[in-house]
């Protein structure tokens, strides 16, 4: 541990030092004024052991001008209340009154050292705890604590928000902080599955169960056993299997398509959506005693436009990341690119992000990324195309009082198209 000493009294500076060289943990180097110190002061300095009253700069205004780069122990020998009260307000980590025994400086030390290892490992563990997230704000901090509270327990946990928002990464996060870490993490987006497999994915098949069926297939549920299975876009989970689901949660046990045996299992449950799960059952879409069930902790993750301190940090990363990925030279964002950026209400959130800063990385010619190199211009034209064509459709709608014949007729469109963009838009009636 590397300690320094100031202090004006040589007499007292020269007992300290031959004092602490006893102890073979200690390195030494000791100076006779605060303003000579700072001078000479290097990153490789533990801690400060420092007297009060000194000419020029006093032990207390030495302490603000380090600028809590050290740990601080303060000697006096004309120590008052409120001289005691300013040190600990400035997180001097110990207050020792003159005359003192060498013993009782040392066991001061000692306990700045353990102080300084714990704050330290709090730091380590808190940033490997965030590993995943290479960008902070207090919506997204927010979400990350009740997400580690979340981790601490096995409820079920279901994740709400947009598209893109990283609803998986922060399943991920709460696997990995859980008592699950180093079992299986298995995920399923229901969406991209066609509805007639979903069932085989999640609970298996033997031998014959159906045509093709040539072998037994172990489904998601015994993959994850012990681990956890992160069930994406439950909202478009087909309702017919929406009971199964719900017995296998229930009673911890499935039955693979064709069998007649109940296998046990123990799996922990995350869940994520984007749709309005409230309106989904209202409409018969979705079972209530399910979504109960997986809604234990609901957890709202913000969308990137609500987390605007993010961006520039999301953007370098993934930038630094491209470059090495392609073995390009490194490249950087323009302040006008930077700003560009924060300007963007990215409705395709993090994952549209990424795919903004992948594709300037690769495309740009030059190592300076320009606000144009992003092409943000055509994605907000593209934008304004979709609102224009619900704002049409919504108007042609109320105009002839919801009328679907008259509306397709109008827009030219068929019955079922017209029918599929009004659930698109959300339009009603």
């Amino acid at each position: 541990m590397n300690v320094v000493i100031v202090e004006d009294d040589i007499n007292m500076r020269k007992s300290l030092e031959i004092a602490l060289a006893e102890y073979d943990e200690f390195k030494i180097k000791s100076f006779k004024s605060a303003t000579e110190a700072l001078k000479k002061l290097d990153n490789d300095t533990d801690l400060i052991i420092t007297d009060i009253n000194m000419p020029g700069l006093d032990g207390l205004e030495f302490v603000k001008a380090c600028e809590n780069k050290y740990d601080f122990i303060i000697i006096t020998g004309n120590a008052t209340l409120n001289r005691a009260i300013e040190a600990v307000r400035l997180g001097v980590k110990d207050f020792l009154t003159k005359p003192f025994d060498i013993d009782t400086l040392v066991e001061a030390i000692k306990r700045t050292k353990i102080i300084r290892e714990k704050t330290a490992n709090k730091k380590n563990k808190k940033k490997e705890e965030n590993k995943d997230f290479f960008a902070s704000s207090p919506k997204l901090q927010q979400a990350l604590n009740l997400s580690l509270k979340a981790a601490k327990t096995d409820v079920s946990v279901m994740f709400f928000g947009e598209s893109g928002v990283g609803k998986e990464v922060f399943s991920k996060y709460i696997h990995q902080q859980s008592k699950r870490q180093g079992k299986p993490f298995i995920a399923i987006n229901m969406a991209a599955i066609p509805a007639n497999l979903i069932e085989s994915e999640l609970f298996g098949f033997e031998k014959g169960a159906f045509t093709d069926a040539n072998s037994t297939k172990i489904g998601l549920f015994e993959m994850a056993n012990e681990g956890t299975l992160f069930l994406d876009e439950i909202g478009e989970m087909p309702y017919e299997i929406q009971a199964k689901l719900l017995r296998a949660l229930q009673e911890k046990e499935i039955v693979r398509l064709g069998g007649t045996k109940s296998i046990k299992i123990n799996v922990r449950i995350i869940s994520a959506t984007n749709a309005n799960l409230d309106e989904k059952i209202q409409k018969g879409e979705f079972r209530a005693d399910l979504y109960y069930r997986l809604n234990t902790i609901p957890i709202f993750i913000p969308p990137l436009r609500e987390r605007k301190e993010e961006i520039l940090d999301l953007a370098h990363k993934v930038l630094k990341d491209t470059c090495k990925e392609y073995e390009f030279e490194d490249k950087k964002l323009s302040q006008e690119a930077q700003k560009a950026l924060l300007d963007y209400d990215f409705p395709g959130n993090v994952r549209e992000l990424i795919s903004i800063i992948q594709r300037a990385c690769i495309l740009s010619d030059k190592q300076e990324i320009s606000s144009e190199d992003l092409f943000l211009e055509s994605r907000k034209f593209k934008k304004d195309i979709k609102n224009l064509e619900k704002d049409l459709i919504d108007a042609v709608l109320k105009d002839v009082d919801f009328d679907i014949q008259k509306a397709a007729n109008m827009l030219g469109m068929e019955i079922a198209v017209l029918n599929e963009k009004m659930k698109k838009y959300n339009i009603k009636g």
